[in-house]
């Protein structure tokens, strides 16, 4: 337990950690990399496009999170005073959480990124997390890429020229061709397509999941749940405005969840 609660605490800073380094480079190295002719005052210059669009993509993520850790599900303590009264308990999809100590509503998993439960209120933010999680990094490792080409004078159109890049670059490290500098961004494009690929898997799982009308807890516990049209699975977790949450970090406003809460 005492592992548990100390990775609690731990992932949450590796992904500030990672996430402030990434905006690091994005503005030191990757921005000024893209301004060919300062003095041309172009409005789409690439600079101000790949700003644009890398801003948008880290606000969401960033964004999210932030309401993951904030619409934490809800308490059910009433559970235990239940069990011992005798009483019927919650539905089966409640689960108490060790590390959080608390009975959550439709408890689906508990993420150490964010340090939290993920549950009925807050399972479209993480959602959310995920995928723009997933293409901040992706586009983080594009950008990297070019800028990796741009100063090493190396070409990635051979497919394995990427999977190569890594042992090539250390032994050209030790020698003296590639700066410590060119060396880290070229170790943090790797890990930018490791956590880009890991997001966008658990993400495409989550939404097969919510299609389904399940969580992973009753997954891993067997639980049997009613058949409902996918189309209502959806509007429950992420409401009728949709299309709203997929463009700024909102709450869970509109959605099933929301209105059996305010009930």
């Amino acid at each position: 337990m005492l592992a548990l609660r100390l990775l609690n605490v731990v992932a949450p800073a590796y992904f500030l950690c990672i996430s402030l380094v990434t905006f690091v480079l994005q503005l030191f190295l990757f921005l000024p990399s893209m301004r060919q002719d300062p003095a041309a005052a172009r409005i789409f210059s690439p600079a101000l496009l790949h700003g644009a669009l890398f801003l948008f993509l880290s606000t969401n993520a960033l964004g999210n999170y932030v309401l993951v850790i904030q619409n934490s599900p809800d308490d059910l303590d009433a559970c235990q005073g239940a069990v011992a009264r005798r009483a019927p308990c919650p539905p089966p999809s409640t689960h108490f959480c060790r590390v959080c100590a608390r009975v959550t509503l439709r408890h689906d998993h508990h993420c150490f990124f964010t340090g939290n439960c993920i549950g009925s209120r807050n399972m479209r933010n993480f959602v959310l997390f995920c995928l723009y999680t997933s293409l901040a990094c992706l586009y983080s490792m594009v950008a990297g890429v070019a800028y990796i080409s741009a100063v090493l004078s190396i070409s990635f159109a051979h497919p394995l020229a990427f999977l190569t890049l890594l042992p090539t670059s250390i032994s050209q490290f030790f020698s003296g061709a590639v700066l410590g500098s060119e060396m880290f961004v070229i170790l943090m494009l790797y890990l930018w397509f490791a956590i880009g690929l890991a997001c966008a898997g658990f993400c495409c799982h989550q939404l097969l999941l919510i299609l389904r009308g399940q969580t992973r807890h009753q997954v891993r516990k067997g639980v049997a749940v009613r058949a409902r049209p996918w189309r209502k699975n959806l509007q429950e977790v992420f409401g009728k405005r949709w299309l709203l949450g997929l463009l700024i970090p909102m709450f869970n406003v509109g959605s099933e969840s929301s209105k059996q809460r305010d009930k």
